[in-house]
């Protein structure tokens, strides 16, 4: 009799009582017909995929002021003024610009937050992202 069992059947051991001692799961059973005794054992490796980037774009429009853009621009994309400016008169002749690359949910976010304070100073400024 082994220790552990002398303990679990003397009410030594606590919690439940089992009633075969534990075996390993590569060990084999006796009386197993077709069992070699042996086991594979396989790992599976995890690969891991760099997450899709998404263009944020400012689009153009005849309402919205030059200096918000570029406030937008400096807030949100912190672009420095003159990168700023550059991208905002981007968007002015060519009709879109592009504000950043970044991963699905920060560019959904960024485009949530310009559309939101665009829509609260009452401007008409279009953001949306695109995959890149």
């Amino acid at each position: 009799m082994s220790v552990g069992r002398f303990l679990f059947r003397n009410g030594i051991g606590g919690g439940t009582q089992r009633s075969a001692p534990h075996r390993a799961a590569r060990e084999p059973r006796k009386g197993d017909p077709g069992n070699s005794g042996t086991a594979v054992i396989t790992r599976t490796k995890t690969q891991t995929k760099k997450p899709s980037m998404y263009r944020v774009l400012l689009l153009n429009d005849d309402y919205t002021p030059m200096e918000f853009v570029t406030h937008v621009l400096m807030r949100f994309f912190n672009k420095d003024a003159d990168e700023a400016n550059r991208i905002m008169m981007h968007v002015h002749h060519h009709g879109v610009g592009e504000c950043g690359v970044f991963t699905y949910e920060v560019a959904e976010t960024k485009v949530t937050m310009v559309m939101d304070f665009a829509r609260k100073h009452q401007h008409p400024l279009q953001c949306i992202m695109e995959k890149k």
